[in-house]
């Protein structure tokens, strides 16, 4: 294979991978909402890319449970249950509470530092903040846990409910404006997370990731 088709392999499988993520937050947001119809043309266009990456982006949208593909009907973006969620939050509180506690058990000195930034820049935010601002710090603490825990396959496990949950959330704050998270509360449980993970707390860590989860889960069956 010469240098040439690499790049170009290199070129696609990064087109791809923007355009599974664009199409996949798109989703997630509920831009594009339950229902609607991924008529190819239109995302080569919106996107300005090629045929290619937009169906490698289909299917691992597919793969993932967010679109589904009928051979006569078309691509469809996947209806949404909200009574999944709180089976979603039951799978999360387990898997996510044993990551946090790999963190904890794992972390290294610059990460430490890094989790120590990203506390202090927690302390100073404040409100008000929307809804998408809010579930966008809320999920970029997640990450740094799943990345600190080093398992990939645990990861990528966590990533993948997280995104269900979010996207399902959308849905659901929007019917139930209850759901909708407190800026305070959020901050709150997120800088006890981290500073735990940050002593090596790991049994404290664990528990309170779990609280964290549960919490929310509680308020969802109220609810539904």
């Amino acid at each position: 294979m010469s240098a040439f088709e690499l790049d170009y392999e290199a070129a696609e499988s990064t087109l791809a991978e923007r355009t599974y993520i664009r199409l996949r937050d798109d989703i997630i947001t509920t831009l594009l909402p339950p229902g609607t119809l991924l008529r190819e043309a239109e995302i080569m266009k919106r996107m300005e890319v090629g045929r290619t990456p937009v169906r490698e982006a289909i299917q691992r949208l597919q793969y993932d449970g967010f679109v589904v593909v009928s051979a006569r009907r078309g691509t469809f973006v996947s209806k949404i249950d909200i009574n999944d969620l709180t089976a979603v939050y039951e799978a999360r509180a387990r898997i996510e509470s044993w990551a946090t506690r790999l963190a904890a058990e794992r972390l290294r000195e610059f990460e430490r530092q890094e989790a120590r930034q990203l506390i202090d820049e927690l302390k100073q935010t404040t409100g008000p903040m929307a809804l998408e601002d809010i579930l966008a710090l809320d999920r970029r603490v997640h990450r740094f846990i799943y990345k600190v825990a080093k398992n990939p396959f645990l990861s990528d496990t966590l990533d993948h409910y997280h995104n269900l949950s979010l996207r399902i959330l959308y849905v659901a704050m929007k019917r139930f404006p209850s759901l909708v998270p407190r800026l305070e509360d959020v901050l709150h449980d997120q800088v006890l997370m981290l500073e735990a993970v940050c002593r090596g707390d790991a049994d404290e860590a664990e528990k309170i990731a779990m609280a964290h989860v549960m919490s929310f889960e509680s308020e969802v069956r109220k609810v539904i």
